[in-house]
């Protein structure tokens, strides 16, 4: 065996970091007593080498390994108490991942001996597993972190003009037959001219991408044939997935992949999770953060260190009050977005980050750290306000944006008979200002959608009411019961015409609500050719074609309606504005919104709040003066419903939209009212008579 030779080395960076001559190591781990560095090369799952790190600086074990070279294999093994009723369970015999790991080598697979305690003891989680878990564990790999960007920029497209798409790696690209087979499922299939193509044609300014951390499959899900698609169970918080890289460094291919996205103009926005780890709970696997300093990366019970504080519904929760914890977070969000280029974060259950003293606090230290980060707080931060104990919905501080649940909620329950009235869907149109409005903050506060990868896709929420989850393998337990959903009349696919025809306006409707709202709109990806998961609303561990984006069954027409859209909202600033309606008059002396009823006046109090009006309407004034004039007429009844236009003298309203699909009228066919039909949206516009 080749002789190694450790130097002391330095604490800082934590993480293996090759400097040219050598790779320095440095692991935080407050309750630690010895920390072995494990050299594994050439693919190989024996160690070739076994180093203590010969210095501890403020809890960060360290040291200097000269000969070190980019392409090493390593990991660790952490010796400490196995205590887990005080909160420890240190277990040298388990090879540990590095959390500040760029990239890893080799597969994982599952085996009971990735427990530190003997699975069958009658002890459970209190014995001790002795067996070595090296073979089927992947290992750490020192890499050369320089990369060459030339004359890439980032996009910086400002939040009132963006429109987000949320999107899955492999599944965005899986089926797409534009996409070479071999890149298909891939980062550079994501970055494929074709698939940059349809978001361009779309309009879209941003990706946001499911999960790309690196990391595991559970075990359930293994042994049934799943896996984790959507990929909620992260590792590696430095690490990009190597499953979603064609070729054998990940990262060269995730950087190649955000430069012709940008070259585009398209951001992209990682979903972030650093709520959990892949680690579950106390009867989960020794992977990482557990076996280097349990009580230390985890929220333990008060009075049972033994159990964790599950806030997350995962198993666990992360402890980012702790310094070092935090501090591992901001380091991997300033990795993604200072080398990796990323334009922004999705915070997963975000409300758990900023839980301090037993609550969601707007000040917590995560969220100051993340407000005052000169690399963080310029680039897009959007919030999951919601986690296991509590939705806390307009509560996060300025500079950051939030998922808008009661958005969602609303134009759900307005379209589709859930008893929602036109006031509680007009606050939402207007980007929820009883919710967002404080403390500075703007109406892109709001990122407003409808479906998202988590329940019914869009043509789904239309088509079932009730979940079908079977395949899932857990009796159609798991997902939500509260869909929010309606099938006209008909469980799932049919081919009644008059229910088809119905399903297919609803879904324009509720596109169309969307995207002429205040705030920012989120698409989830391939709703906008009408994809179905057959009634699935938690297909987070189906990797096939139920997730897949189904491109030669797309909806063509449906595809061309949100094309429309995002064009008009583009088009008219009117629509995407940065400030909120307070009822002083524009520059050019318009009223900012007037909301109207079916007879073009004003709307009563008992009017907006009466379940069983399903008409009203809203006008929006010019904000320079080349514009025109806005007015949105919104019919969410069984019949059609005749409205009468307000005036505009020296105009006509003319017809920008009908999600019902009629072919525009001339001016003049208006006469002073319009037919808006049944469950239906129609957009008009002003415009000058000739004289």
């Amino acid at each position: 065996m080749t002789v190694h030779r450790m130097e002391p080395g330095r604490p800082y960076p934590l993480g293996a970091t090759w400097d040219g001559a050598g790779v320095n190591f440095a692991l935080f781990s407050a309750h630690a007593k010895r920390v072995e560095l494990c050299l594994f090369e050439n693919g190989a799952t024996r160690e070739i080498a076994r180093l203590p790190l010969p210095e501890c600086t403020d809890q960060v074990w360290h040291g200097y390994l000269p000969e070190a070279r980019p392409g090493l294999s390593y990991g660790y093994r952490v010796h400490g108490l196995y205590d887990p009723e005080r909160g420890h369970r240190f277990n040298p015999n388990k090879l540990l991942l590095d959390p500040y790991a760029r990239a890893f080598a080799g597969t994982f697979k599952w085996t009971d001996a990735h427990c530190g305690y003997r699975i069958g003891n009658p002890a459970g989680d209190l014995s001790f597993d002795e067996r070595d878990n090296a073979w089927a564990m992947p290992r750490c790999r020192i890499v050369d972190t320089a990369y060459s960007w030339g004359d890439e920029r980032a996009p910086r497209i400002p939040w009132a003009d963006s429109v987000i798409c949320e999107a899955h790696v492999k599944g965005y690209t899986m089926l797409n037959p534009e996409v070479p087979a071999a890149l298909r499922g891939t980062y550079a299939g994501l970055a494929h001219p074709a698939s940059i193509a349809h978001l361009k044609r779309l309009g879209v300014t941003a990706l946001e991408l499911l999960p790309v951390h690196e990391f595991v499959d559970e075990r359930t899900l293994s042994h049934s044939g799943l896996s984790n698609y959507w990929g909620y169970n992260t590792v590696g918080f430095f690490a990009p997935a190597a499953r979603y890289a064609g070729g054998m460094d990940p990262i060269a291919e995730f950087r190649a992949m955000v430069r012709r996205l940008h070259a585009a103009d398209i951001e992209v926005i990682l979903d972030v999770v650093y709520n959990h780890t892949g680690e579950t709970n106390e009867l989960g696997p020794t992977l990482c953060f557990r076996g280097i300093d349990n009580a230390s990366y985890y929220r333990l019970r008060d009075g049972d260190r033994r159990r964790y504080d599950d806030i997350t519904g995962c198993g666990n929760t992360l402890n980012t009050a702790h310094p070092r914890v935090l501090q591992m977070v901001m380091d991997s969000l300033r990795w993604w977005v200072g080398d990796m280029h990323v334009d922004g974060f999705r915070f997963d259950l975000a409300t758990a980050l900023a839980r301090e003293h037993g609550g969601f606090d707007p000040g917590s230290a995560f969220l100051d750290a993340l407000r005052q980060d000169p690399v963080l707080s310029p680039v897009k931060l959007i919030a999951e306000p919601w986690d296991l104990a509590s939705c806390e919905t307009g509560r996060f501080p300025p500079g950051l944006a939030e998922w808008n649940d009661r958005y969602r909620d609303a134009a759900r329950g307005f379209w589709l008979g859930g008893g929602t009235s036109c006031g509680e869907l007009a606050r939402r149109i207007a980007a929820s200002s009883d919710l967002f409005r404080h403390d500075g903050r703007v109406p892109q506060a709001s990122i407003n959608f409808i479906t998202a990868h988590d329940g019914f896709t869009l043509a789904d929420l239309v088509t079932y009411e009730k979940k079908h989850n079977e395949a899932n393998g857990q009796s159609n337990r798991d997902g939500t019961d509260d869909n929010r959903s309606s099938n006209c009349g008909v469980e799932g696919p049919t081919t009644d015409a008059a229910v088809l025809a119905q399903r297919a306006r609803l879904q324009r409707a509720l596109l169309a609500t969307l995207l002429l709202s205040q705030g920012v709109p989120m698409l989830t990806a391939g709703d906008e050719q009408g994809r179905t998961q057959q009634g699935n609303n938690n297909a987070y561990c189906q990797d096939n074609a139920l997730a897949w984006i189904d491109w030669e069954g797309a909806d063509s027409a449906l595809r061309a309606l949100t094309r429309q859209l995002i064009k008009l909202r583009q088009a008219h600033p009117a629509l995407r504005r940065s400030f909120w309606f307070d009822g002083s008059p524009t520059a050019t002396g318009d009223r900012e919104i007037a909301w109207l009823s079916r007879e073009g006046t004003g709307i009563t109090k008992e009017q907006w709040e009466d379940a069983s009006n399903r008409c009203f309407g809203f006008q929006l004034g010019r904000i320079a003066t080349a514009e025109t004039a806005l007015l949105v007429l919104i019919n969410g009844g069984n019949r059609d419903a005749e409205f009468k236009l307000p005036p505009s003298p020296g105009e006509a309203w003319i017809l920008l939209l009908d999600t019902a699909g009629r072919a525009a009228p001339k001016p003049a066919a208006f006469n002073g009212a319009a037919t808006v039909p049944a469950h239906a949206l129609m957009l008009l516009a002003s415009q000058a008579i000739s004289p």
